[in-house]
This record gives structure tokens, sequence and C-alpha cells, in this order.
């Protein structure tokens, strides 16, 4: 039986080996790495898929995220990012600033800036329709290092104390920072990688401010009524959905219906205030919105809106874009809709 096998295989590579070589030098040579970033035509994800409200019923319709895919620079994506129109080429230097920074703490930058809109769309979407909603916690990570240091701060640590001191504001570190000169060292007391250790930051003065070299981002921790869970995955994060995860959670915890039994996909960023910002990708996530088949497509205002259109007028897209440029507009114009 061995035997069989053996001179069936043997019988074929003799047949089809220029073949094989061939198929093998190619996966090599179009798999080979570029320094590029390649944006294909985006996708969509019904919220209902991510929010988990106790009691909360789904929509007749949907409210859909639009997102971005982005491929692998390498020699078979740039060929087809130049080839086909809704694919858009950027250099990886163009896009990465920080050349310390590794591919794990962008995606945790990413990930930190995904919370963030999280946490906005809850307390805002909670506050307008009068449920409780109560900061908990408060969790402060640095998502951003200038220039890192041996001992020093990395993207990813939860700051506790500087000096000895607790932080339970933010305020409590950059006010510490004022007690010292240029060149110093201040001892930080960080959680990473789920351990608590000590490490140091040096002072720096830009614009006659002290400062560390760091960015920082408060996540709260929420007590709501109802409940609400958010399902994520750990590859998803970024701060464009906020203005469809706000319009989510609201038209879970009110009556009456905001899709009227539509497709709605969108994209906005989301302020505290309720404003609506602008995004990137634009032209690709309207593709994705028309692929998915939706009805109406939100935007923010200004340029994205131009951008949509013209796309939308090019392509001859079969779909309504609505401007939006805060949360309750976008709730006013939903709850007037016709389905």
């Amino acid at each position: 039986m061995f035997n069989k096998v053996y001179l069936k295989i043997k019988k074929f590579m003799k047949e089809y080996y220029k073949s094989i070589i061939f198929l093998i030098v190619c996966y090599f040579v179009f798999t080979f790495p570029l320094p590029y970033y390649i944006y294909a035509g985006g996708g969509t994800i019904n919220i209902d898929d991510r929010v988990e409200i106790e009691g909360s019923e789904s929509s007749s319709g949907s409210l859909n995220f639009a997102y971005v895919r982005e491929l692998e620079g390498n020699v078979a994506s740039f060929i087809l990012g130049n080839l086909i129109p809704s694919y858009e080429v950027e250099k990886r230097e163009d896009v990465e600033l920080n050349e310390d920074e590794s591919n794990e703490d962008i995606m945790f930058r990413n990930r930190i800036y995904l919370e963030n809109a999280n946490q906005t769309a809850i307390m805002l979407a909670y506050t307008a329709s009068g449920k409780t909603v109560e900061i908990s916690d408060r969790h402060f990570y640095v998502i951003y290092v200038d220039e890192k240091e041996d001992d020093g701060l990395r993207v990813g640590d939860e700051l506790l104390k500087v000096n000895g001191k607790d932080i339970v504001e933010i305020e409590d570190y950059t006010n510490e920072i004022q007690e010292f000169n240029e060149g110093d060292k201040v001892n930080v007391t960080v959680i990473r990688d789920d351990k608590e250790m000590d490490v140091t930051a040096t002072v720096k003065v830009e614009d006659n401010v002290k400062l560390t070299g760091i960015s920082v981002s408060t996540i709260y921790e929420y007590k709501t009524d109802p409940e609400i869970e958010l399902k994520f995955r750990d590859s998803e994060g970024g701060p464009s959905g906020g203005l469809m995860l706000t319009l989510a959670i609201y038209d879970k915890l009110t009556d009456g219906d905001l899709t009227n039994g539509l497709t709605i996909v969108g994209t906005g960023t989301i302020s505290s205030d309720g404003s609506v910002g602008e995004i990137g990708g634009v032209k690709h996530k309207l593709n994705g919105a028309v692929k998915a088949g939706a009805d109406i497509f939100l935007v923010p205002k200004g340029d994205n809106y131009k951008e949509a259109l013209k796309e939308k007028e090019e392509h001859d897209y079969d779909i309504e874009i609505k401007a939006i440029g805060t949360f309750d507009e976008a709730v006013e114009y939903l709850e007037n809709l016709d389905s």
C-alpha cells in the first residue's frame, strides 16, 4: 500500500514539478512584504451583535458600524491597490510617525480609542434616555510615548502612583510634575503585564510647560441601570463607530424604533457634548454600506459628507446620504423617517 502511494507521488512530481516550482516561486514573490498599507473596500457590522442591554429588544431594521479593510503590504496587495480604483495605497512611513512604536503599541492605542468611544456613547445614550449611569472607577493608560527610556514608561502602562502618591485624577500626575525641574527623574508606579512595578520618567519642558513626554487616556467604568455589556473583538479598535454605537444604545433604552425597518449604516466619532467628528476612509465605508444593501448612510458634516456625495455620484450608488453634526440631529432625523 505504502509503495503504491509512493509511486503515485513520484509520478505526480515528475509530471508536474515545473508547475509546482512555479507556484512556490509565485507564492514567495507575491507575499514578499512591502512598506505600504493597502486600504480596500469596507464592510459593516450589525451593532446588535456587539451590544447587549438587559430587557431590550432588537429593532425591526438595523443600525450598523462601517469599517475599512486593511491589507498587509506585499507585492500582491500593492498590485491590486494600483489596479482596483476602490483600493488606496499609502506609504507606511506616512502613517507610522514614531519609529519606536510596535504593532502592539498601535493596536493597544486603537483599542483605547474604541474604549473611549464606547464610554462616551454609554454616558450620552443613558443620559439622553433618562436612565441611570454613574462612574464607578477610573483607569489611566499611557497611549503614546514620545521617547522611550531604558527604565521608563511604555504604551499600555496603567498609572497608579507618582512619587508614592495615589493618582485619583490625571491632574494628580501633571500637578506633581510641576514641582520638579527639567531633567529630574520622577518615580511612577504602574501596572504592566498584570504586574505592579516602579519605573521612572524624565521631566521635560515644552512651551514653558513641564511634562514627561507621554499621552494618557482615562478609561471610566460605569454602573448602569439597566446593565449593558459590549462585546467587541480584540481585533476591533478606533473611535469612528462612536455615533452609531450611541444611537444603537439609545434605541435599545427608549420606546419606538429608530430604524423603521431600514438598514442604516454610519460612521463618525462622538464627543461628550454630542458633537460628531470627521473620520478617515469615508469612500471605503460608503462602498461597504452599498455592498451590504444599506438604505441610509450617516456621515459627519463637512469634508466627509462632500467626499461621500462625490463617491455616490461617481458610482451612481442607490443610497441616501445624510450629513450629521450632532447626536441630537441624528435622533431627530431617524425619528422622522418613513419606513
